[in-house]
């Protein structure tokens, strides 16, 4: 009886406990951010850097993120020399993305669904130059990465430079309103 006893206590503290959180940080130096940009006469891509972040897991489920970008790191890598100096300076004016008054750029996971083995819907804020919207993605999961492909819709973010949505008479100079980001975390 008391053998059944300590088997009883043994189980039902067993029963009793939980998975705790597990916050996986990334590796900022080999995780990466690829971003493409479309005009009506081309397109334009290249990378920015993680400054740092982290994926929350529940066990093997993922339950948070935070991750902040170094938008100072933005550069294009479809152009050399002079053409990348002028783009680049171009791209971090306030023209786009003001680099000087916003150095960093967030996104914090809000809501998050299953929607197959290892994928995950999630629902973010990303806060770009000061303003905060959601965006809504799918993210890969494995033990030790994570990939998602998403597009951002510049002009939520006070970014309207080339916008035909703001100046109907801009013809072939046309930007488009999204840019497209390809993400790889490593942890």
């Amino acid at each position: 009886m008391k053998n059944l006893k300590s088997i009883a206590v043994a189980l039902v503290a067993f029963a009793t406990i939980t998975v705790s959180a597990q916050t996986k940080k990334i590796d900022a130096a080999k995780s990466s951010i690829n971003w493409l940009a479309t005009k009506v006469t081309g397109k334009h891509n290249g990378t920015v850097n993680f400054k740092d972040g982290a994926i929350v897991f529940k066990g093997k489920k993922v339950t948070g993120g935070t991750f902040t970008v170094d938008m100072t790191s933005l550069t294009a890598t479809d152009l050399t020399g002079e053409y990348q100096g002028k783009l680049n300076g171009h791209l971090k004016s306030e023209d786009f993305f003001g680099t000087e008054k916003n150095p960093t750029a967030v996104l914090v996971f809000k809501k998050i669904a299953v929607k197959s083995a290892n994928v995950y819907t999630v629902t973010a804020d990303l806060t770009i130059k000061g303003k905060t919207n959601p965006v809504t993605f799918d993210l890969t999961t494995t033990a030790d990465s994570a990939t998602t492909t998403f597009n951002v819709d510049r002009t939520k973010y006070d970014i309207r430079y080339g916008s035909k949505s703001f100046f109907e008479s801009i013809g072939d100079k046309a930007i488009s309103d999204e840019f497209e980001l390809t993400v790889a975390l490593k942890f």
